[in-house]
């Protein structure tokens, strides 16, 4: 009896220990710091001493359109359909035509997911545009080649990309740090990252623009409060180095005093003093948080839920922060024409830096 339980404890050992190298061989696990590739075609300008700049960041929700309602919003949809993926490819390359901005940032980019046929749409995407958006970067931040969830059964992969008619050099993902919980569902989850690209300047130092995806708001955890103190983290570094930066994405957060605004259904995930305070009291930022909060703060906001009981954009999760070197001129959050595009709405905003020259 003894030798049998033995034989059965090693048998379980090796199991285990079977899936265990599977899980870690399928999905993602990338350093805390890792070069990305960038490429550039042609001969694109470098930016020049006090030149004002363009940019335009979008979570395009990998390109799935407004027709449904998926299942982890509570819904019952899977995925898109090809011809509704096709629609809202067309439909973000028109929006980035029509803005025509310098540099364009995007979150949500699918590239190997079975839900969206296992394409690349960044590449899809710069089809559509025209040819002096001559460079490009991405950095994966969900990435399986088999996710057992009954709901996807198959590949994952999501990635942040940066779009520029500049030069772009030295493209780099750093992670954020990872919600807690099962460590087992922690490897199939999305590690969450900022992707950052430095941009020549002539005669100054170069200019670093970023973007990222923080995790979905949990009030109970203290993972968004890490994410943004990780990311403040950054910035502070590339202010400390003189470097002019900007970031934009979506931060999954509200702005100071939006919390009594939403739906009460809606506050559960959110905490009545945001996170994102901690920026919010550092840096400049766009949409103004006071211009949010005013008597015309419909139009700042980016966040449309897919749920059918909304019929309207109802908070903003979507901003810009820049450097103190950096001056903001002019934006807008682009409505008209982009409900029914994504569940969030682009952010354009359009600056001046004042590079330091050597």
């Amino acid at each position: 009896m003894k030798k049998i339980l033995i034989r059965i404890l090693i048998s379980v050992v090796v199991i285990v220990g079977i899936l265990i190298v599977l899980v870690w061989a399928i999905t993602f696990h990338p350093p805390a710091v890792q070069a990305e590739t960038v490429a550039c075609a042609g001969n694109p300008p470098i930016i020049q001493p006090e030149q004002s700049l363009k940019v335009l960041t979008y979570n395009i929700q990998y390109m799935s359109g407004k027709n449904y309602f998926f299942w982890y919003e509570g819904g019952e949809d899977e995925r898109a359909s090809p011809e509704d993926i096709a629609k809202t490819i067309e439909g973000v390359a028109r929006i980035i035509r029509a803005e025509n901005p310098d540099v364009v940032l995007l979150e949500e980019v699918d590239d190997g997911s079975k839900r969206t046929d296992y394409e690349d749409q960044l590449a899809r995407l710069l089809d559509l545009l025209p040819t002096d958006y001559k460079c490009h970067t991405s950095a994966f931040y969900w990435k399986a080649a088999f996710v057992p969830h009954p709901k996807v059964m198959g590949a994952i992969g999501q990635k942040l990309s940066i779009i520029s008619k500049y030069q772009l050099e030295q493209a780099t993902r750093y992670q954020l740090p990872l919600t807690p919980g099962n460590i087992l569902a922690q490897q199939f989850n999305p590690k969450r990252a900022i992707l950052g690209a430095r941009l020549p300047v002539e005669g100054g130092e170069d200019f670093v623009l970023l973007t990222t995806h923080l995790e979905v708001a949990d009030r109970g955890s203290e993972v968004m409060r890490n994410q943004v103190a990780s990311v403040a983290d950054r910035l502070e570094t590339l202010s400390r180095a003189g470097n002019p930066w900007l970031i934009g994405g979506d931060f999954n957060l509200l702005p100071p005093g939006q919390f009594d605004k939403l739906r009460a259904d809606q506050q559960l995930n959110f905490r009545p003093e945001t996170e994102l305070k901690l920026l919010f009291d550092k840096y400049q930022a766009f949409p103004d948080p006071a211009d949010i909060a005013g008597d015309e703060g419909q139009q700042w906001l980016t966040f449309f839920p897919n749920d059918p009981s909304f019929t309207e954009p109802d908070r903003t999760l979507d901003f810009v922060f820049v450097a103190d070197n950096i001056e903001l001129m002019d934006g807008h959050v682009r409505q008209v024409d982009t409900l029914t595009v994504s569940d969030h709405l682009p952010v354009i905003a359009e600056f001046a830096f004042r590079p330091t020259l050597e």
